[in-house]
């Protein structure tokens, strides 16, 4: 379990994710509109007091080294753990970046059809989406943030924690899918406040049932194949799972829609 002579190469591939999503928090304070910024999964509105630029450059820190320490914390984790780290060196790219795309576009497909069936059926309204442009960058954040956040340390410290009490190889399996449901359920419910914002309610309770259950249901899906996918082939083939799933609910959906 010790240190793989790849290390350096997987952590610059971990660094330029980071130098990505603080990139796009940057942008995204300088240049979207405050109506739509709202509408994100992870960005904050913008104190009034502070020019847009500067509050973007801090927040672009922030994103640095809050989700470095969670990167560091979670690279530590699966090497106690022995999963794969950022990539899996021997698969090659078509299982860490082809086929996360293929398995993202096809859960990103079946988000499609419950939410048009579960609107019918329970006569709510379907959900809203971050407005385009902003759309494009709401995914890209999400990918890389909530899977290093969710898969990589979430996941990470309830398998660590618990394969410390189920020592048999059985018992080492049984924990690591309890780490990956835990971590699926805990990136469902982050994605409540959102959908509270979107469909203007200040309480989950106000949100309709049919609602509650498909954000439950769906992104706990995407949740677990990511994680299965995180334990497989690394936390690259991770992000392309939520991205292309992003992609296609949040961005290509409502542009056909």
């Amino acid at each position: 379990m010790g240190i793989k002579p790849d290390d350096k190469k997987q952590f610059l591939t971990v660094g330029i994710f980071l130098v990505i999503y603080a990139l796009l928090v940057l942008i995204t304070y300088i240049f979207i509109p405050l109506e739509q910024l709202a509408s994100g999964q992870e960005m904050p509105a913008p104190m009034t007091s502070m020019p847009r630029w500067l509050f973007g450059i801090a927040a672009a820190i922030f994103v640095v080294i809050l989700y470095g320490l969670l990167g560091l914390a979670g690279y530590w984790f699966s090497i106690r753990l022995t999963w794969q780290r950022i990539y899996r060196v021997d698969a090659g790219w078509r299982q860490w970046a082809a086929m996360p795309a293929i398995w993202g576009l096809a859960i990103g497909v079946l988000m499609v059809v419950a939410d048009q069936v579960i609107s019918r059926v329970g006569g709510v309204k379907s959900i809203p989406h971050p407005a385009f442009p902003f759309s494009i960058i709401a995914s890209a954040s999400a990918g890389i943030g909530e899977e290093i956040l969710f898969r990589f340390f979430v996941m990470g410290l309830w398998a660590y924690i618990l394969t410390r009490f189920m020592k048999s190889p059985q018992g080492t399996k049984t924990a690591f899918w309890v780490a990956n449901i835990i971590a699926a359920l805990g990136f469902s419910a982050s994605h409540m406040p959102t959908a509270m914002f979107l469909f203007g309610v200040s309480t989950p309770a106000d949100l309709p049932i049919p609602t509650i259950i498909e954000l439950v249901i769906l992104n706990s899906l995407v949740g677990l194949v990511a994680g299965d996918r995180y334990i497989k082939y690394g936390l690259v083939a991770a992000i392309g799972i939520h991205f292309w799933a992003d992609i296609l609910w949040h961005v290509l959906w409502p542009l056909v829609a």
